[in-house]
């Protein structure tokens, strides 16, 4: 199962690098800022509000415990 992971997985990382430019080179479209870490803008929104309810109810979670709240 595991006999060729590492030849395969250097395959695919060669593949990769035939793509890309290499450092400091110039590309022809100009960098968008619009594309924060890769990121579409809707993309972020998403993230950030999974961040949110993740805060939200770790939070719930910890005062019922403490017993600061209760139902």
């Amino acid at each position: 199962m595991f006999d060729n992971l590492r030849e395969e997985a250097s395959k695919e990382f060669e593949e990769e690098a035939k793509f890309q430019p290499g450092f400091g080179a110039s590309s022809s479209e100009p960098a968008r800022p619009s594309n924060l870490f890769g990121m579409t803008p809707f993309q972020r929104f998403v993230i950030a509000f999974m961040l949110m309810i993740a805060v939200a109810v770790i939070g719930v979670m910890f005062l019922l415990v403490m017993g600061k709240i209760g139902f």
